[in-house]
């Protein structure tokens, strides 16, 4: 008997087959995605196969872990408190509804609530992106006290989204002004393209300004825009027919930028 037990485990929603000694410790692992059984070992490769031949779906490739790539190790080099990735969508807001929240009396609702529920709605379509090779990254902190809504990441390119609640309003788009039923208009654009500019110089890559529409009414766009994209929360999804800008290990190492506190301290 080799006195190898398997032990399943799930990491990142991906199931892994670690295959233990008798004190615990690993001499194995197989990553049935990859198809790949990294060895620590060399020599216990025959008991480490015999072991997990009951699991094998197909062939497998058989070696040593593969060597990190810089974005990975930049990942778990990273401090928790300076890592942006757990963030969630309006995660300022949440905070500073927790510190400070509205009085009991007041008798219109919180704003506040209704910009945090457009930023989760967005937030959620993006995050669904995340199987098709994209990653977000929510409520990124600048200096200043300024913030970016959500920073998309993925093979086509790089995209910053300012979220706006329309709330079913007619929405009336004339660069740089936003109008919002009868409100006065305000220059969305102009925040919008800041955010890109500034995510630009951050990531030293060209970063494209989108504007989020949260249930609105009808949109309306009398002129052709500069730059930015125009996009209703239901739309959010289209962006992940792009491709052809990034190959893979190039998003992986601007989600690893993006992701750092530090990378957004001087923009």
């Amino acid at each position: 008997m080799s006195g190898l037990r398997v032990v399943p485990t799930w990491r990142h929603g991906q199931e892994r087959l670690y295959v233990c000694g008798r004190d615990g410790g690993n001499i194995a692992w197989y990553d049935r995605e990859a198809a790949r059984v990294n060895l620590l070992s060399e020599d216990r490769r025959e008991d480490v196969l015999t072991v997990l031949q009951p699991f094998l779906t197909g062939p497998v490739t058989v070696g040593p872990p593969p060597v990190p790539t810089p974005a990975e190790l930049a990942r778990l080099t990273l401090h928790p408190d300076d890592d942006l990735a757990p963030n969630r969508p309006g995660e300022a807001l949440l905070v500073a509804l927790d510190r400070n929240p509205a009085p009991p009396h007041r008798l219109r609702p919180d704003p506040r609530r209704r910009a945090l529920a457009a930023e989760q709605t967005v937030g959620e379509a993006l995050d669904r992106l995340d199987g098709a090779g994209w990653h977000a990254l929510h409520s990124v902190p600048l200096p200043g006290g300024d913030r970016i809504h959500h920073l998309l990441i993925g093979p086509g390119g790089l995209f910053t989204l300012h979220t706006v609640p329309a709330r079913r309003h007619r929405v009336l788009i004339t660069d740089p002004m936003v109008t919002l039923g009868r409100r006065d208009p305000v220059p969305l654009l102009r925040q919008a393209r800041t955010d890109a500019d500034r995510a630009s110089y951050a990531l030293t890559a060209e970063v494209r300004p989108v504007l989020a529409l949260v249930d609105p009414g009808e949109v309306s766009i009398p002129v052709p825009l500069r730059e930015v994209r125009v996009l209703r929360d239901t739309e959010i999804g289209d962006l992940s027919r792009l491709g052809g800008v990034l190959k893979p290990a190039d998003v992986e190492a601007l989600h690893a930028m993006a992701r750092d506190r530090g990378t957004w301290g001087r923009v």
